[in-house]
């Protein structure tokens, strides 16, 4: 693959139905950070009555994604092919969760990203890092 210029967020697909369900918002959308904020509500809680770990995943997942698509050549996709979470504190009902992710590396093929969740007080409250494969979707 040639460079490419970043894409924009104007050219992002719109947002999925499950990110819009958690309530998934994208604040800051550039090639070098994207930061996504969610709101803790009760149906996000796990049986300890904090954040499910599911739920953190999905935010983490939204942000590094939406980066790796704003990193990603024209006329290309990509998609998650490894993912890891530390879960470091908990998140009450009522927090805001807010993923800040930052691209590692970005190469022809993939991209490798580094996304760090906090909460409202700036206790970081988990780490993601994910590699995603650039591709050419096929019917």
């Amino acid at each position: 693959m040639a460079a490419h210029v970043p894409r924009g967020i104007d050219e992002m697909p719109p947002q999925s139905a499950f990110s819009a369900l958690l309530g998934i918002e994208i604040a800051t959308c550039t090639p070098e950070e994207v930061v996504c904020r969610m709101r803790v509500t009760e149906a996000m809680g796990n049986r300890n009555g904090v954040l499910h770990g599911g739920a953190l995943m999905t935010l983490a997942d939204t942000a590094a994604g939406t980066s790796a698509f704003i990193n990603s050549p024209a006329e290309i996709s990509n998609t998650t092919v490894e993912a890891k979470t530390n879960f470091i504190r908990p998140i009450k009902v009522g927090d805001t969760v807010i993923a800040r992710c930052v691209p590692v590396h970005v190469g022809r093929t993939t991209v490798v990203l580094q996304v760090t969740l906090t909460r409202d007080d700036g206790k970081i409250v988990g780490s993601t890092s994910q590699t995603h494969l650039f591709l050419g979707w096929k019917d």
